[in-house]
């Protein structure tokens, strides 16, 4: 802390009139170079009480000017000859406090936020913070302190440490490693740090533009979900008929009958599926697996539905049959959210259309009755067959896939 002003500093340079030029001289310190050496300086607009001060100080005869050009190192020697103050700097410290040193102050920062990146010891989490996203975002979340940034890269890094895990729930993953149940809610700093450096690995599937942008909160059950991570591990299971299984029938559901499997049991006792190089097939509509059980009993292929779009279970069971090796097939309506899941399912699981094209849907339409629904809303473009789109923007006709289930029985038919 710099000492009291001198009564004759304040005399020469203190004062409410000499405020404003106090507050300019300090201004060209704070903005002085890396080195902090002002030397000489020019200052323009002078009243007749800042000339005289500033000719006192440089030791210029009093004559009036609107500027002064001031060697600021004759000056500094001219204080300390009167033993006034140090320098300069010292006087105008003395006289209103520190001076904040721009360019240092934005070293020492850099230097700090270095450190922050340099002691994650978590690969990943360096990763992000190494990226401009990432550093703004951490920022954010710690309200730009680095030292509350450090602390919360290390309980970030305690999480990341326990993942991908086998089916634990997040309230349970927070107790244990942050001692707190809800460490890990939505919108908590260490679950937003952590749900980030997750997509930044799985930044593929998580740019999927065909999902919704609202299903944020779906968004973040998936990234759970696919850490091994259980949020709501009991909403919306996934639907399927006749999926085999090493050993058996899937968690001792009989082959014929339509079963469900929760999130939380896909990801704690994931069944060994056993459809390697074989056709797994997709629809949208739980209707669909009612009929192929009705019509074709335990004779049906492997059918799995996404019930619309595809949630955190769905996503899970695909995700897993297509590392078992199935060759997955997928139908939905013939309309735009449709296509739309449609175009997900086949980016993020890397499934074929079934019986999806363009000449199907011509061949629904000459089928439809003439009460059909109409095709509203804004055209979707088919990734996989281009002039889907176009047939289906010229005929303006919506197609359930109930109404194709005659067509789509036949391919089931294992008998």
């Amino acid at each position: 802390m710099s000492e009291p002003a001198d009564p004759r500093l304040r005399r020469l340079l203190g004062g409410d009139d000499l405020a404003a030029l106090r507050k300019r001289l300090r201004r060209r310190f704070e903005r002085a170079p890396t080195d902090g050496d002002v030397g000489l300086i020019r200052i323009g607009g002078l009243n007749t009480a800042e000339h005289a001060a500033l000719a006192l100080l440089a030791g210029r005869p009093q004559r009036q000017a609107a500027s002064m050009r001031v060697d600021v190192r004759l000056v500094d020697a001219a204080l300390r000859r009167s033993g006034i103050a140090a320098s300069l700097r010292d006087a105008l410290e003395r006289l209103d406090g520190p001076i904040d040193h721009l360019a240092t102050r934005r070293r020492r920062l850099r230097d700090l936020w270095q450190g922050v990146i340099d002691g994650c010891h978590d690969a990943d989490l360096a990763a992000f913070l190494g990226s401009t996203a990432g550093i703004r975002l951490v920022k954010r979340l710690a309200g730009r302190d680095p030292r509350a940034t450090a602390e919360l890269c290390r309980r970030a890094e305690a999480v990341l440490r326990h993942l991908p895990a086998a089916g634990v729930s997040r309230s349970q993953l927070a107790a244990e490693v942050l001692g707190d149940a809800h460490g890990l809610d939505n919108g908590q700093p260490v679950a937003s740090l952590v749900l980030a450096v997750r997509r930044r690995l799985a930044a593929g599937a998580d740019r999927d533009d065909d999902k919704p942008a609202a299903g944020a909160a779906e968004r973040t059950r998936d990234t759970w979900a696919g850490a091994g991570v259980l949020v709501n591990e009991l909403a919306r299971p996934a639907l399927f008929l006749n999926l085999p299984v090493s050993g058996g029938e899937a968690g001792g559901f009989r082959y014929g009958e339509p079963a469900y499997l929760s999130l939380r049991s896909l990801l704690r006792a994931p069944p060994g599926w056993d459809v390697s190089g074989r056709d797994v097939f997709i629809c949208e509509n739980p209707n669909l697996v009612a009929i192929a059980a009705d019509r074709l009993d335990a004779g049906s292929a492997p059918l799995v539905c996404t019930d619309g779009m595809p949630a955190a279970a769905q996503r899970c069971l695909l995700t897993q049959l297509a590392r078992a090796g199935a060759r997955l097939r997928y139908h939905g309506d013939f309309d735009w959210p449709g296509l739309r899941i449609a175009n997900h399912v086949m980016r993020a699981h890397l499934a074929r259309p079934w019986r999806l094209g363009a000449s199907d849907y011509l061949a629904a339409v000459r089928a439809a009755p003439a009460t059909s629904r109409p095709l509203d809303g804004t055209a979707v473009q088919a990734a996989w067959d281009q002039a889907l789109t176009t047939a289906m923007a010229r005929h303006r006709i919506a197609i359930a896939e109930e109404a194709v289930a005659a067509s789509l029985l036949r391919d089931l038919d294992d008998r």
